[in-house]
């Protein structure tokens, strides 16, 4: 458990040998606990030819097969949990907006080690027993708004369960409640702010000192805006429900250079999205992970789809990944050039009279396909501001991606906003 006495739990403190000795040990376990318990992972382990005692050091960890999202939904509900249902104490469960949901159980242990590592994320991010927390995160399946409540409680936080939604309410609860740290999405943040602003109250004059934002990929230049208009310091937060929620990975108040992964409990590799071979540290690619102590449901190489790359440890031991800068899954082709909704972000970001909220879409024209950058307005902006704006977006994507898009500047606050993950592509291309 973490003491909150402590600066640094005794994990924290492990040095880089008996961390990767400790890896091992858990590894070669976590692999013998899923091939023992999980029908699917004996038969994938079988299939590939390897057993979890060919595991003799961290490296061999690439001889396993990978585990994707496709092979939980397939397993839908129970398929991959390696305990007995007697034991589940709690489920969660991903949207499903593209197909089943994907099932996660907890045991006890499974539980209070969430706590651990969300209370550990929390202290990196500056918190301190007594803060008060304002979360903002989605209560429910999602497991962003329970994961950061448990968490914050147990670093002996007060928890001000706001969840999301009713936008006027959050601005009154901070500002009454006077909560030194909220947890929410970056986008939903934003959302915050211009209520605040919409108010007529100062968003830099409240009680918050840190936002700790996760859920989806944000950029620098978000980061800067929310920093600036709140004057907050804003770290980053990682994690995902098939690895165990938030908490996987945590951004240091102090450095603010990329999210130490708490490698104790989760290993990460990073492999070449396209032919699955392992990088070397430094390398971008996809983000892979296998569980060392999970007990309901192990994973094992476990394809995230997010891209970024792993680095040294500076504020603690662990390696750091840089923030995401997208996902595989969310890169899109158009007309043979990549793109990513990253980079129109960082484009609308610093485009005058736009505000950061906006939408991609994805048509068919002919045989060609076609893509409508739809961002809002910011409400002084008049229709020659507008039009102004939609010329620089075009431009700027054009110039700095090379390729042409439409834009349409819509009016304040249409968008659709979301409290878990905002849905940044729609495609609207036949099937």
């Amino acid at each position: 458990m973490v003491d909150a006495t402590e600066p640094l739990d005794a994990g924290e403190r492990l040095d880089a040998q008996a961390l990767r000795a400790l890896q091992l040990q858990r590894l070669r376990a976590s692999l013998r606990h899923a091939y023992d318990h999980v029908p699917f992972y004996r038969q994938s382990f079988e299939k590939a030819g390897v057993h979890p005692d060919d595991c003799r050091s961290l490296a061999d960890l690439s001889l396993f097969p990978f585990t994707t999202k496709a092979d939980l939904r397939e397993n839908y509900p129970y398929g991959m949990f390696a305990v007995p249902q007697d034991r589940i104490r709690r489920i969660h469960a991903s949207s499903g907006t593209t197909g089943r949901p994907t099932v996660v159980g907890y045991t006890d242990g499974d539980l209070s080690l969430w706590s651990d590592m969300v209370a550990r994320s929390i202290r990196a991010a500056g918190g301190r027993p007594g803060d008060k927390v304002h979360v903002a995160y989605g209560y429910g399946l999602f497991t962003g708004g329970l994961g950061a409540h448990y968490g914050a409680e147990r670093l002996g936080c007060t928890v001000i369960p706001a969840s999301g939604g009713m936008t006027a309410r959050q601005v009154q609860l901070i500002r009454d409640l006077e909560p030194q740290i909220i947890m929410v999405t970056p986008s939903y943040m934003l959302t915050i702010l211009d209520e605040f602003e919409r108010q007529g109250v100062d968003p830099r004059s409240t009680s918050l000192r840190v936002g700790i934002f996760g859920a989806e990929p944000w950029t620098e230049r978000m980061r800067r805006e929310i920093e600036e208009r709140f004057a907050i310091d804003a770290v980053d937060i990682y994690g995902l429900s098939e690895v165990m929620g938030p908490g996987v990975a945590q951004e240091c108040l102090e450095t603010k250079d990329g999210l130490h992964i708490w490698e104790d409990h989760f290993y990460p590799e990073i492999v070449d999205p396209i032919t699955g071979e392992v990088l070397q540290d430094g390398e971008e690619g996809e983000l892979v992970f296998t569980s060392l102590t999970k007990e309901a449901m192990p994973v094992v190489r476990y394809r995230t789809r997010d891209l970024t790359r792993l680095l040294p440890g500076t504020a603690r031991v662990f390696r750091r990944m840089e923030k995401v800068t997208g996902r595989s899954d969310d890169m899109v082709i158009l007309r043979g050039v990549n793109l990513f909704p990253t980079q129109i972000e960082e484009i609308v970001l610093r485009t005058p009279g736009v505000a950061p909220h906006f939408q991609l879409r994805l048509t068919r024209e002919g045989r060609l396909d076609a893509l409508t950058v739809r961002a809002e307005a910011r409400p002084e902006a008049g229709p020659e501001s507008r039009q102004a704006a939609a010329g620089a977006i075009a431009a700027a994507v054009k110039d700095g991606i090379g390729v042409s898009v439409a834009v349409e500047i819509v009016e304040p606050e249409s968008l659709e906003r979301s409290v878990g993950k905002i849905r940044r592509i729609v495609d609207l291309r036949p099937r």
